[in-house]
């Protein structure tokens, strides 16, 4: 069928768009900021990477008005953990809970962890807590906040849309058990960073 190719398609397009071009970078060189800062760090961290990747695989895996309500969930809380960062409020074990991000989004792909959507915004709304953290208190000097704020809720906005892309081109493919494989191996990406 001429739309089942065409989901293989996006699925595989987004997939390769989904990858970084810089691994482990995050803090942006030079003075700046605003929207192109914003917008490129969740896309300079493999480990923000995968875990935004995941929320929209999840939600894609979980089907029904998961499908959007995570994606949608996961950068409005972000917000709040990027102000957080900005305000300079503290917050312990940041790049661990970032890492358990990607264990658990991973697991919980990986198993076909289908839990009740109320259960899944809370996953994923205390992981967005650490990532948002994670970029506002990074932002470059010179930015503008919100400006560099709306930059990286677009990128992760997209990175949503990659996963779920994919998601839902996996779930035609072998009933799913290529999305399972994938969250398993994000899963183990995120043991990396942790004992990294």
């Amino acid at each position: 069928m001429p739309s089942n190719r065409l989901v293989h398609h996006l699925a595989l397009v987004s997939l390769v768009f989904a990858l970084p071009t810089v691994a482990e970078a995050h803090v942006l060189a030079g003075e700046g900021g605003g929207f192109v800062h914003g917008f490129e760090h969740p896309l300079s961290g493999l480990d923000h990477m995968l875990a935004m990747f995941c929320v929209g695989l999840w939600g894609a895996q979980m089907g029904g008005r998961s499908v959007w309500s995570l994606p949608i969930a996961f950068p409005l809380i972000m917000v709040v953990g990027g102000m957080m960062g900005i305000a300079g409020i503290p917050l312990p074990a940041v790049e661990s809970g970032i890492a358990l991000s990607i264990i658990v989004l991973g697991a919980a792909i990986a198993c076909l962890w289908r839990p009740p959507e109320l259960l899944a915004l809370v996953v994923i709304g205390v992981f967005a807590i650490f990532h948002g953290y994670a970029h506002g208190a990074e932002l470059p000097n010179a930015a503008d906040p919100a400006d560099y704020a709306f930059g990286f809720v677009a990128a992760t906005g997209l990175i949503h849309l990659a996963g779920i892309a994919v998601g839902l081109g996996f779930q035609r493919l072998h009933g799913g058990q290529l999305a399972r494989a994938l969250g398993g191996l994000i899963g183990l990406g995120g043991v990396y960073f942790l004992v990294a």
